[in-house]
This record gives structure tokens, sequence and C-alpha cells, in this order.
């Protein structure tokens, strides 16, 4: 990694985690295998701001952790790279392990829950996929109903509630890093009030 970190992919440590290697990476990897609109790619950063900004409109009393939990729902995806669905399934048990692993790895460095727990993955999983909806359309030339197919027509979500331009690299990179500390702040100021 560019801050010096050697991850081991096999067995990935927590120590090894760096929030600047993660959204340096994921503001360099592109969603939609880079087949997208616009004069910058649309990448997986962006994809997790406007998630977690899509998560927040979804439950909105949502804590410091469960906001961090949906920024950081592709955090794996800097080391991996964004995969389509389909090839994911395709590669099945070994990438899935590697990427679990992964995912462990930063919640362990970011104190979360090793694992998400169900009823709050599956509130990430919906925001991910009012995400997609959007970029489909906005971005990625599918047609309403293609993309209604794909991940579900969007309830209580519209598109002009979310940027979806696609911002240059260091400045996505910039609002990830930024948004990231302000949750960790807003979670310390919490710790301290408890």
């Amino acid at each position: 990694m560019l801050s010096g970190r050697r991850l081991d992919l096999i067995d990935p440590s927590p120590l090894d985690i760096e929030i600047a290697d993660i959204a340096h990476g994921l503001a360099r990897v592109a969603r939609w295998n880079g087949q997208t609109t616009g004069e910058h790619a649309f990448t997986v950063a962006q994809h997790s701001l406007i998630v977690e900004e899509i998560f927040k409109r979804l439950k909105p009393a949502a804590t410091m952790e469960e906001c961090l939990t949906a920024l950081l729902h592709d955090a794996p995806e800097y080391v991996i790279g964004d995969m389509i669905s389909p090839f994911k399934a395709i590669m099945g048990g070994d990438y899935k392990k590697v990427e679990k692993r992964l995912e462990e790895a930063v919640h362990l460095r970011f104190s979360l829950a090793a694992e998400t727990p169900k009823g709050l993955k599956a509130l990430i999983k919906r925001a991910d996929r009012i995400s997609a909806f959007f970029e489909a359309t906005s971005l990625a030339g599918f047609s309403e109903s293609e993309a209604a197919k794909l991940f579900g027509r969007p309830r209580g979500i519209s598109r002009d509630m979310i940027a979806l331009d696609p911002l240059p690299a260091g400045d996505v990179q910039k609002a990830f890093v930024d948004r990231f500390e302000m949750l960790e702040a807003s979670r310390s100021i919490n710790d301290r009030q408890n």
C-alpha cells in the first residue's frame, strides 16, 4: 500500500489497514467496469459516499457506527477491485472468502463488529441497490425497466436527492476521508458523553 503497509490477502491483519489506503484505492476503482458517462470514472469511493447518504435517509436515527459500516460496505474493493455480481458468483467460494476476511479486518481496524448484523446488512444492501438503480439509469445506459429488474425500483428516495456527477479521483478521495473523519469524531464525542 502507498502508506507502506503490506497487506496479506490470505490472512489480513487489522493493523495493516489504513483509511488513507482505502480512500486512495476506492477513489481509483471504477464502478460498472468504467462503462459510465462523464469525464471521470464513477468510483467505488463516490458510490460508498452515496450509499451512506441513502442509508441515513432510510434510517435517520442511525448510529455513527452504523453509518461508518455503510460507508465502508465496499472497503475490500480497495485491494481486490470492483467485480460485477455475476462474475463474483462465477468465482464463488474463494473470492467470497478473501472478500469476507478483508471486510472483517477493516471492521476490526475501525472498532466495528467483525460481521455486520443481519438487519443492518439488509438495510445497507437496500441503500446499495437504490444507488445502483440510479447509477445504472443515470450513468451506465440502463433503461428504468432494465434497472428495476436487476435492482428493484427505489422507494422513498428519488434521483434528485443524490449527486451522481462523477468526480475527479482526488476530490472523491478527500470527500471519503473527510466523511470518515467526521464519523470518527462523532463516535469519539458520543463515547466521551456515555
